[in-house]
C-alpha cells in the first residue's frame, strides 16, 4: 500500500469521499485548491461497490476529469452493519473454554424492555451446536492452572469444519491476561484449516468481562468474508477504472484505518457511515468558532444526533449493534449484540425521508422504523412503491419540489403522493390530506427530537445553549421545527449538507485505538508499572503507524484510562496527561474521574472512595496536513432553473403561505425572514416564518430563531 502520511499531493491530485447510506451513496471529490464536486447516485444493495464505481465514473465523466490523480479515497459503509441487521455474516464457529460455552446465550441478564414480557433476546450469532469447549484454565491473574491439549483442540476444528463453517472465533476464559493458550488454538487452526478466517479475543480485545469479549470477538468473525470479499472486490473494481489510490475506511470511533487493518479487524467499521458526520460537525464548529453543537443527521432511513463539546466529540466505550432504535435511557440496555469497541457516542432513530407512514392497531399514525429504501424508494420516485413515506407527506406540504430532486437527477411525481397518503393515511383517519400530512412530519420531529434529548437533557446538558449543525439530505428540511420545540436558537446548515458525511471522511486522520485489562487501586498502584504497560502499548500503535506510512515525527499518541469507583459495574474513560506517568500524576487522575463521574452522573464519592483502574488506553493517530472541510464550496452540479414562490404549508397557525423558493444558497444576500425554501443539488433548506435565514463566511446557511 502506498504511504499515507508522508507525501504531499502533487497540485492536480484529488481526494475522493465515499460514503454508503440507505437510499444515496454520496461521492465528493475535492481539489487541490479546495473546489469542491458531488454527486448522489442510488445505493445498490445487492453490490454496493458498484454505486461508488458508477458515481466516480459519472463525475470523471460529466466534469472531464480523465487527466486528474486521485490521491486517496475515504470511505464510510454501512456493510458491515447491514450484515448484522440482515443476519448474512458469515457461518461462524467459536471455541472456548469448558463450561462457558452459553455465555452468548446468557448475556448480561439485561433487558431493554423492564415490563415487555413478550420481549425476546436476539438469536446469537453463532448456534450452540457450533460452540466447542476445550478443556482448559488461566486464573484472572494469567496463572495457567490447566495446560490445554493440542489433540483436543485439534477434535474442536474438526468438528467445526465438518459443519462447514466460514468463520472461526477463539475466546478462552481470562486470555485477555495470558493469551498463550488462545495462540495455541491459532496454530492448530492455521496448520488444520488455513482457508477459514479466524481471529482470537486477544487480538480483537483484550479486556476483561467475559461476555463483552465473546460478543465482540463473534462479531468480528463473522464479518470477516462478508468485509474482506468487500473491500477486495471495491479495490478491484477501482482499479479497473484507473483509480488505484489508498483506500481508507471511516471506523465508528471517528479515525480512519486501511484496507488491510478494517479487512482484520471489522467490527471497527460497523458505525462507520453515522461517524464521518459528527467528523465533520466537529470541523465545522472549529471553523466556526462555535464550541458547542449538537450534531443533527437525516437521512434516507435513519436519523442520528451527537453532541460536540469544547469543539471535541464524545466517544462511547461499548455500544449494541442490531438493537433497534438507539434512543433513550442508556440503563434500558441489552438489545442486540454487544461490542466493546470505542465508537463516536451518538443516538439514532429509524425517521428518515425514506421512513413508512403508516397506521396502529389502534388507529394511530406511525413513522418507520421501516423505510423504503433505495429501492423502491418513496411512492413518489414512481419505482413501484407501494407505503406513503416522510418524503411523501413533505412534497403534499409544498416543501420539496414537486417535479424533481437530486439538481434535476431523480424525476418525482407528486400526484403519487397526494394519492397514497389520501388512500392510507387521511381516509381512514377520516382527516384532511394536508392535516395527514402536516401531522405525518411533525411524528417524524417528534421522533428525531427524541434522539437529541438522549445525548443532551438526558445527559444533564440543556439543548437550548448548543447551536445545531444540520446535515443530510433532510436534516435542512426539519431542523428549524425541531429546533423550536427544543428552545435551540442557532441553526448552522453546511454547504453542500446532502453529502456532508462523504464530505467529513476528508476532514478525519488515521488512527489506532488500543487497550489492555490492568485491574488496579489507582492509589495503590505503582506508576511504574503503568508507564510500562503505556509503553508497550505505544510500541504497538508507533509499529502499526509506520506500516501505514507515517514517519516518527507524524505521529500522535494520546493516553487515557478506564476507571470506575470500586465496587461499580460500568467505566468511564478519562485522558491522561502527557509525558512520565509518576506518584504526581495519580491525585491528577483520581481527581480527573472524580470531575467526569459528576459531570456524567450528577455526584462525586468522598475522597476516601477508592477509584479503581480498569483498562489501559491508547490512541495512535497519524498526522498529516491539514484535513479542514473544503473552504471552496462552489458548484457541484447544474442545478435547473428554479425561482420564484411556491405554496407551502406551515400548520394551523400559518396555513398556506406563498414562499419564495432560491435554487441557491448564494442568493441569501444578506437577512431573509421566512418563509423561505433554498433548493439545492443535494438538499432541501425550509425556513419556517419568525425564522431569519443568513449567509456566514464560511459559506453556511445560519438560521436564527
Amino acid at each position: 500500500m502506498n504511504a499515507v502520511g508522508n507525501e504531499k499531493p502533487s497540485t492536480d491530485v484529488y481526494r475522493v469521499g465515499v460514503d454508503i447510506g440507505g437510499t444515496f451513496t454520496d461521492i465528493v471529490f475535492v481539489s487541490p485548491d479546495g473546489a469542491v464536486i458531488t454527486r448522489k447516485v442510488s445505493s445498490t444493495a445487492d453490490d454496493y461497490a458498484r454505486a461508488i464505481i458508477d458515481g466516480i465514473g459519472q463525475v470523471i465523466t460529466s466534469h472531464v476529469l480523465e487527466d486528474i490523480s486521485i490521491g486517496e479515497v475515504m470511505h464510510g459503509t454501512t456493510v458491515a452493519s447491514n450484515a448484522i441487521l440482515e443476519m448474512t455474516g458469515a457461518r461462524t464457529g467459536l471455541i472456548t473454554t469448558r463450561g462457558f460455552r452459553d455465555v452468548l446465550e446468557l448475556r448480561t441478564l439485561r433487558m431493554p424492555r423492564l415490563y415487555d414480557l413478550a420481549w425476546e433476546k436476539p438469536p446469537p450469532l453463532v448456534e450452540r451446536y457450533l460452540r466447542m469447549e476445550v478443556d482448559e484454565r488461566i486464573d484472572a491473574n494469567g496463572n495457567i492452572q490447566r495446560e490445554v491439549d493440542s489433540a483436543d483442540i485439534g477434535r474442536a476444528v474438526e468438528r467445526l469444519l465438518a459443519e462447514g463453517v466460514e468463520a472461526i472465533a477463539v475466546c478462552l476464559l481470562n486470555s485477555f491476561a495470558n493469551p498463550v493458550h488462545e495462540q495455541m488454538v491459532l496454530e492448530v487452526l492455521k496448520t488444520k484449516a488455513p482457508h477459514i478466517p479466524c481471529c482470537i479475543s486477544f487480538d480483537v480485545l483484550p479486556e476483561m468481562k467475559e461476555y463483552e469479549r465473546t460478543s465482540t470477538t463473534v462479531i468480528n468473525a463473522y464479518l470477516l468474508p462478508v468485509v474482506s470479499n468487500y473491500l477486495a472486490s471495491l479495490v478491484r473494481k477501482l482499479a479497473e477504472i484507473g483509480v488505484n489510490a489508498p483506500l481508507l475506511l471511516m471506523q465508528s470511533n471517528g479515525g480512519l484505518t486501511t484496507v488491510e487493518q478494517a479487512g482484520r479487524l471489522p467490527c471497527h467499521i460497523i458505525e462507520s457511515g453515522p461517524a464521518a458526520g459528527v467528523v465533520g460537525a466537529q470541523a465545522l464548529s472549529q471553523a466556526s468558532g462555535i464550541d458547542d453543537v449538537v450534531s443533527f443527521d437525516m437521512g434516507g432511513t435513519t436519523a442520528k444526533a451527537s453532541l460536540i463539546e469544547k469543539g471535541m466529540y464524545s466517544r462511547a466505550v461499548e455500544y449494541s449493534v442490531g438493537a433497534g432504535i438507539m434512543v433513550g435511557s442508556r440503563l434500558l440496555t441489552g438489545a442486540g449484540y454487544r461490542l466493546k469497541v470505542p465508537a463516536i457516542d451518538l443516538a439514532e432513530v429509524g425517521a428518515g425521508g425514506g421512513s413508512i407512514v403508516w397506521l396502529d392497531a389502534g388507529g394511530a399514525m406511525q413513522i418507520g422504523p421501516r423505510s423504503a429504501g433505495a429501492s423502491p424508494g418513496p411512492v413518489c420516485y414512481g419505482l413501484g412503491g407501494s407505503e406513503p413515506t416522510v418524503t411523501d407527506a413533505n412534497v403534499v406540504l409544498g416543501y420539496l419540489n414537486p417535479d424533481y430532486l437530486v439538481g434535476g437527477e431523480l424525476k418525482i411525481d407528486s400526484e403519487l403522493s397526494y394519492s397514497v397518503l389520501s388512500h392510507v393515511v387521511a381516509t381512514p383517519l377520516g382527516i384532511d390530506l394536508v392535516e395527514a400530512a402536516h401531522g405525518a412530519h411533525e411524528i417524524a420531529a417528534a421522533n428525531m427530537i427524541r434522539a437529541v434529548k438522549a445525548v443532551s437533557s438526558e445527559r444533564g446538558r440543556d439543548p437550548r445553549s448548543y447551536a445545531m449543525v444540520a446535515f443530510g439530505g433532510n436534516g435542512p428540511l426539519f431542523a428549524a421545527t425541531m429546533a423550536k420545540v427544543l428552545g435551540m436558537k442557532r441553526i448552522l446548515v453546511p454547504p453542500s449538507p446532502g453529502v456532508f458525511s462523504a464530505l467529513g471522511l476528508l476532514s478525519a486522520a488515521v488512527e489506532h485505538h488500543y487497550s489492555r485489562t490492568l485491574r488496579r487501586v489507582v492509589r495503590l498502584t505503582d506508576p511504574l508499572e503503568l508507564e510500562t504497560q503505556w509503553q508497550v502499548l505505544e510500541t504497538e500503535a508507533r509499529a502499526q503507524l509506520a506500516a501505514d506510512g507515517f514517519t516518527p515525527d507524524k505521529t500522535a499518541l494520546y493516553r487515557s484510562a478506564n476507571m470506575h469507583y470500586q465496587g461499580q459495574i460500568y467505566e468511564l474513560s478519562v485522558p491522561v496527561e502527557a509525558g512520565l506517568f509518576d506518584a504526581a500524576a495519580v491525585p491528577i487522575l483520581e481527581e480527573a474521574f472524580a470531575t467526569e463521574h459528576e459531570r456524567t452522573y450528577g455526584h462525586r464519592a468522598g475522597p476516601d472512595e477508592p477509584v479503581e483502574l480498569v483498562n489501559l488506553e491508547l490512541v495512535g493517530r497519524g498526522l498529516t496536513e491539514d484535513r479542514g472541510l473544503p473552504v471552496d464550496q462552489g458548484d457541484s452540479c447544474a442545478v435547473p432553473e428554479k425561482t420564484g414562490l411556491r405554496r407551502a404549508y406551515f400548520g394551523r397557525a400559518d396555513g398556506w403561505i406563498d414562499t419564495p423558493v432560491l435554487k441557491d444558497r448564494r442568493q441569501l444576500s444578506g437577512a431573509h425572514d421566512g418563509p423561505l425554501i433554498i433548493e439545492e443539488y443535494d438538499a432541501t433548506c425550509v425556513v419556517p416564518p419568525r425564522v431569519c435565514a443568513t449567509l456566514d463566511e464560511q459559506g453556511n446557511i445560519l438560521l436564527t430563531l
